[in-house]
């Protein structure tokens, strides 16, 4: 595939798509576990916090799926909710025994805004976030910054960059090595760029292999949720197309019914423990009529197959063949430019 076959294509989404692997690595270069951390850490051993709530919205939220599990199986008590949501229906939460880490890539999004101000010093909040300047970055009790620089507007930069963040941030408070994290996320930067380095052809075989949409599911189990739901969510913002990410386990409970030839199903491998599970769903999908794709490592090359990381970052690469490939792909068909929002702002200033 050429340049000028989808001219459509090549916009300043496409260009964010493109500079992933230097936001990775100028991330990278300076990420560092806050030195307040250690106390709390301290804390979280001893017992002394009650519970750790992990908040934030949209891909932001999607991207907390990793760390939540992380946190669960150290024999932590964590939980995953939407900020709008904790600030409206759990300020019980907001205590001083609650640990919060807080997501948000603008830092100034209305709900992270009224999540501060509610919570008026009483949990501490870990922040994590692309602005330096933001409410969140300046008044966090523990700041995590990203590098990805300025964005268009679909989360791609912003959400590989939050994920690394937190993937540190999660080792450290497990009690995982801290030197053996930044090893793995080294490796994240060449992968990105060597799947990207074929990014025209990546587009080219999935605008021949998608056809005509109707249905639209990302499919996934354990830290590869975060792709599916963040994934979905950004085919919607991006080209307009519904669509829907949720477990290979709730598709089998209704949404099942509905496959057709009209449909498309995105499975991911993920884990080794429910390999086998996801590959039947895979197979039951296409015995029903339903084109799909197999996100994985040993995919068939192309834009479904990942370059090879250790599992626990395996979650940043999921979301190129979605977040960036088939969004494309779809936009290239539809003839319209990915990315460019006609209804919502950047940032979301309003609840």
């Amino acid at each position: 595939m050429g340049t000028n076959t989808y001219p459509i294509v090549e916009g300043q989404y496409l260009r964010d798509i493109l500079d992933q692997p230097r936001a990775l690595a100028a991330t990278l270069g300076q990420l560092e576990v806050p030195k307040e951390l250690d106390v709390l850490a301290r804390r979280l051993r001893e017992g002394k916090i009650k519970r750790i709530v992990l908040t934030g919205m949209g891909a932001s939220f999607h991207a907390l799926h990793p760390l939540f599990l992380c946190l669960n199986a150290h024999g932590y008590t964590a939980a995953a909710v939407e900020t709008s949501e904790l600030v409206h229906s759990l300020p019980c939460w907001l205590e001083p025994e609650t640990l919060i880490a807080a997501i948000s890539q603008s830092g100034q999004s209305a709900e992270v805004v009224r999540l501060i101000e509610e919570n008026r010093g009483r949990a501490t909040i870990v922040g994590v976030t692309n602005a330096a300047d933001s409410p969140l970055a300046l008044r966090a009790n523990a700041l995590i910054l990203t590098m990805a620089g300025n964005e268009f507007s679909v989360s791609c930069k912003t959400y590989v960059t939050a994920l690394m963040a937190l993937h540190l941030l999660g080792g450290f408070l497990c009690g995982c090595d801290v030197s053996q994290t930044r090893e793995e996320l080294a490796q994240t930067v060449p992968a990105f760029a060597s799947y990207l380095r074929k990014w025209e052809d990546h587009v080219f075989e999935m605008t021949a292999e998608l056809g005509q949409l109707r249905h639209l599911f990302l499919l996934g189990r354990g830290s590869s949720l975060a792709a599916s739901g963040a994934g979905a969510l950004i085919v919607k913002e991006s080209v307009r197309l519904h669509a829907e990410g949720m477990s290979g386990a709730a598709f089998r409970h209704g949404p099942l019914e509905m496959v057709s030839s009209e449909t498309f199903a995105i499975v991911f491998a993920g884990a080794k423990t429910t390999r086998t599970l996801q590959t039947r769903l895979l197979d039951d999908i296409r015995q029903a009529g339903g084109k799909t794709g197999w996100i994985a490592e040993d995919a068939s090359p192309g834009p479904w197959n990942l370059p090879k990381t250790p599992p626990g970052v395996r979650p940043m690469l999921e979301i190129l063949p979605v977040q960036q490939m088939m969004t494309l792909a779809l936009a290239a068909e539809a003839g319209i430019e990915a990315g460019r929002f006609a209804r919502i702002p950047k940032i979301t200033t309003m609840e």
